[in-house]
């Protein structure tokens, strides 16, 4: 079992969820207006309680997984980030999401970035990915601005083609 460490950057703490964010989970998840995929929104509180359950025991197995964000010094969760790679699943990839009021703020952007590098440095990872529908817009433009170039296309598990982004080390230059 690994424990998560908690990642500081100038804006933001990273923790990783406990049981105690239920709540923070229920608010993003009826709100989301994705229509598909593991972001989609109007998911029940089973469904819910599963997906929460399912990030602490990523930890707990694969000694990565998603973080909560919180701007530092406060309580309220503005969203998720973190590397996530289900059992079904090809490959790993940086994941996010977003509460709508920290959206557009480069809330995702500060947070990916100290991902990548802890995966980088932490992990000894040669490479960072995230795959994304091609009808994801903001997931691109994000990918593009963290230096990611896109590597392959490849259908996964679910029969939906994405393209796979590498993304580097942040230039600290």
């Amino acid at each position: 079992m690994t424990s998560a460490p908690i990642i500081t950057t100038a804006r933001l703490t990273l923790t990783a969820p406990t049981p105690d964010d239920f709540g923070a989970y229920q608010a993003f998840y009826a709100v989301s207006d994705v229509a598909v995929g593991g972001y989609r929104g109007g998911r029940s509180d089973d469904e819910v309680r599963e997906i929460l359950q399912a990030n602490i025991e990523h930890w707990q197995t694969k000694a990565f997984g998603m973080w909560l964000l919180r701007r530092t010094g406060e309580t309220e969760v503005i969203g998720g980030c973190g590397l996530a790679h289900p059992d079904h699943w090809p490959r790993h990839e940086l994941t996010w999401w977003l509460m709508p009021d920290a959206r557009g703020q480069g809330i995702a952007t500060e947070a990916s970035r100290a991902i990548i590098e802890w995966a980088y440095d932490t992990l000894g990872w040669s490479s960072v990915e995230t795959h994304m529908r091609d009808e994801n817009l903001p997931a691109r433009r994000l990918a593009e601005r963290l230096g990611g170039r896109k590597i392959d296309r490849e259908t996964f598990p679910d029969g939906v083609a994405r393209d796979v982004f590498e993304l580097p080390r942040v230039d600290v230059a």
